[in-house]
């Protein structure tokens, strides 16, 4: 490539008209870049396309540069992206990073396009998190190991990388958050449009949330007015959208109504709006002094706060880590969090000193000359280029990697079957071939199972439609409780009469297993509240259990329960004495080469390894770990065939321990059960392997089996009700539809990747 052809690039992230930071963010960097170093506009530019994420399945009205959309939850339009990109004469790919942008679990789904793309990689962190959770981590470091080079906004962040990821510093560039170039001038002018001529004015802009510390500055504001009654302070910005959709405008009320009740409500202005870049410009030209006083001290950038220091503003500020370095050097007025009296004592220092006001004002905006958009586009166009030397240089190396790349292409998860499957009172049990068989009526084994399903799938996804059919099943479970006989009923009719008094032990586990997980990932406090309750009240129940595996479900429920409140001293006892019980009960009849509990081996076995393994864990018991850790291998090895597939034992007689073995009817619930023990076995011991166990398991759906058949029906979206000895039996009843969809949310939740294939030997511990 001749060294002074200026490089095309694709830029991946929301985008405008979404009202969305980071949608703003990548369309001021695309015209900047196309302004400052194509010397062209954005609008017909070759040289600058967008790719653009929505949130969730909504359509925005884009305008031309945008060449592909992205649905946030679609996995096949991460893969569709990444193909027309690699087809594209595109030379650079500039990613917008920030958890939650993306779909899956911590926006793992980016890594189904970064994964497949064949063109040096440039992502903007937008957050850098010094103590991310496991699953945080491993996503940024497979985005880090596939990028060509990183930028950041701040120093902090790029020692955070460097010292938590071990990304090397050379690799990283620090380019400031760019910011519109505005002239240093007087604010009078500016403030008659907001019928403020002549008052102070103090200004804080941005989506309105509890984290930006507002009622601090409203505090501080009501000591600071009587010394200086025509301060205004301005709120701009619109009401967080997830604040929103969990309490409507209660948050911005509750600011309003304290504004009234300090007797500030003639100096405190709020404009509920969602501003364009040129009217947030006379908004800060307008502005004397500008306020951040967020609650967190590990935010890395802040945008409102760069646009601040650039046009020339006195800011006072809480100590996060951004606004220590833009305010140092007395650019700015550092108060501790939710310091009331000091950022009442800074705010009257600088309406008492205007000298001083101005003088800092000057040197926030010398500051931010580095920072405007045109030298911020220069930076990027550097950066560009030293990527696309390094790929160059490695671009074999990098196909090689792509090559042994375990990651499987997941098929699309629809939840099609299951909503044509559930009715306003919960799931139906069976179906004949694909339509629901009303004859059977309904079980609470099912709708426990499915409430797992609709909550794990909100969690990784925050789909709204889920959290109806989600109340649905956790009613269900509700009212299947009978307290006069103190368990859970399990069959009801369709007319909706019970067909008993007393569920089987299994469905108690199976009910006590649901509510602890939606304890742990309700999707709001209503829900949480009902599962608390209910797992309290019946929770007593497992001193009568009998069986191992109601004993396996019930823990797996107190692990979740416990997950959430960790310091209930009597859940913990019967999490502790079931664990007993279930380890108590393979030692007695386990041999060399039967380590199981049992002379029958019969159905959802995975589950009793996956509590040993789990239980061993939260209960620091490696004696747990192990045997969960050697079950599940047997399990493993007993089921598997010569030519490397899974081979499930059938329903139609189960497996004995003299060796007599069914091998049809074979059930989807054992997979299910098999990949979430795989799971535990993983995230307990780190070995690899149990991911690759997980992929060879869910491949049983897909056609890996021992008839070569496929389980799911793409048509409906559902999943056939077993394997037989001629092919598939063609229902598609609950208990399979869940357990593929459950198996899929795992798969989805934990992706493999980065794993060499490799064959299958016996040590997987």
């Amino acid at each position: 490539m001749p060294e002074n052809r200026k490089l095309s690039v694709a830029m991946i992230g929301s985008y405008v008209p979404r009202k969305c930071g980071i949608a703003t963010f990548t369309h001021d960097v695309a015209s900047s870049y196309a302004q400052h170093v194509l010397g062209e506009p954005l609008d017909g530019s070759p040289g600058v396309q967008i790719v653009a994420v929505n949130d969730g399945d909504n359509a925005y009205d884009y305008s031309n540069e945008v060449i592909v959309e992205i649905r946030q939850h679609r996995r096949a339009d991460y893969q569709n992206a990444a193909d027309i990109l690699n087809a594209s004469k595109t030379d650079v790919i500039s990613l917008q990073h920030e958890y939650g942008l993306f779909g899956g679990s911590e926006g793992e789904l980016i890594l189904e396009l970064l994964d497949r793309l064949n063109k040096p990689i440039v992502p903007t962190l937008h957050t850098v998190l010094q103590e991310p959770d496991e699953h945080q981590k491993e996503v940024l470091h497979r985005i880090a190991k596939r990028s060509a080079a990183i930028v950041v906004m701040a120093e902090r962040a790029r020692v955070i990388l460097n010292e938590a990821y071990g990304v090397p510093q050379k690799r990283i560039s620090l380019i400031h958050h760019g910011v519109p170039d505005v002239p240093f001038g007087d604010t009078e002018p500016f403030k008659e449009r907001f019928d403020l001529a002549g008052r102070p004015m103090m200004l804080t802009f941005g989506l309105l949330c509890p984290a930006k510390g507002i009622e601090t500055m409203l505090e501080a504001v009501a000591r600071v007015v009587p010394h200086h009654p025509e301060l205004a302070y301005v709120v701009l910005g619109e009401t967080h959208p997830g604040v929103r959709r969990d309490s409507g405008e209660s948050y911005r009320i509750s600011l309003e109504q304290r504004a009234v009740d300090l007797g500030i409500q003639q100096n405190v202005l709020f404009h509920n709006r969602y501003v364009s870049d040129a009217d947030l410009r006379e908004y800060l030209q307008a502005a004397d002094l500008y306020a951040t006083p967020y609650r967190s001290r590990e935010q890395i950038t802040s945008g409102t706060l760069a646009y601040a220091v650039a046009c020339g503003k006195a800011v006072i500020s809480t100590p996060y880590w951004y606004a220590q370095e833009l305010l140092a050097d007395q650019r700015g007025c550092l108060v501790d969090f939710d310091d009331v009296e000091g950022f009442a004592e800074a705010l009257r220092g600088l309406l008492d000193q205007p000298h001083r006001r101005e003088s800092m004002r000057r040197r926030a905006y010398d500051y931010g000359r580095e920072m405007i958009w045109s030298r911020a586009a220069e930076q990027y166009a550097k950066t560009f280029a030293q990527a696309r030397e390094w790929f160059a240089e490695r671009a074999g190396d990098l196909v090689a990697l792509r090559k042994t790349l375990l990651r499987l292409s997941l098929p699309e998860l629809r939840l099609d079957h299951l909503l044509v499957m559930t009715d306003g009172t919960g799931i139906l049990q069976h179906a004949s071939y694909g339509t629901p068989d009303r004859w059977h009526g309904y079980a609470t084994d099912d709708n426990a199972r499915a409430l797992i399903v609709s909550a794990m799938h909100y969690a990784l996804f925050k789909e709204e439609r889920m959290l109806q059919p989600l109340q649905t099943y956790l009613s269900y479970v509700h009212h299947a409780y009978n307290p006069e006989v103190g368990r859970f009923r399990n069959f009801m009719s369709y007319d909706r009469r019970w067909q008993e008094d007393n569920g089987s032990d299994d469905c108690q586990g199976r009910a006590l297993w649901a509510l602890g997980y939606l304890i742990a990932h309700a999707p709001h406090e209503a829900a949480s509240k009902l599962a608390e309750d209910v797992f309290r009240n019946t929770v007593g129940l497992v001193e009568g259990l009998e069986h191992p595996r109601a004993w396996a479900l019930s823990l797996l429920g107190l692990h979740y329960y416990l997950r959430r409140f960790g310091d209930d001293a009597e859940a913990l006892a019967k999490k502790t004495m079931l664990a007993d019980r279930l380890n108590t009960a393979f030692a007695r009849r386990e041999a060399e080469d039967w380590p199981w509990f049992d002379d029958l081996v019969t159905c959802d076995n995975g589950r009793l390894p996956q509590a040993l393994i789990i239980a061993g864990h939260d209960l620091g018991r490696q004696d747990l770990i192990d045997r969960g850790l050697r079950v599940l291998r047997w399990l493993l090895d007993v089921q598997w065939a010569e030519a490397g597939h899974l081979s499930l034992i059938g329903n139609d007689g189960w497996m004995h321990r003299d060796g007599r073995r069914a091998r049809f009817d074979q059930q989807p619930l054992e997979v299910a059960a098999l990949i979430g023990a795989c799971k535990a076995a993983y995230r307990a011991s780190g070995n690899t392997r149990w991911q690759m166990e997980m992929r060879r398991c869910f491949e049983w759906y897909l056609g890996r089996n021992d008839v070569g058949a496929n389980l799911i029906d793409f048509k409906t979206r559902g999943c056939f009700d077993g394997l037989e000895e001629h092919g598939t039996n063609k229902n598609q009843g609950a208990e399979s539809l869940l357990a593929w969809l459950h198996s899929l949310l795992i798969m989805y939740e934990m992706q493999p990747g980065d794993v060499l294939e490799e064959p299958r030997d016996h040590d997987l511990g």
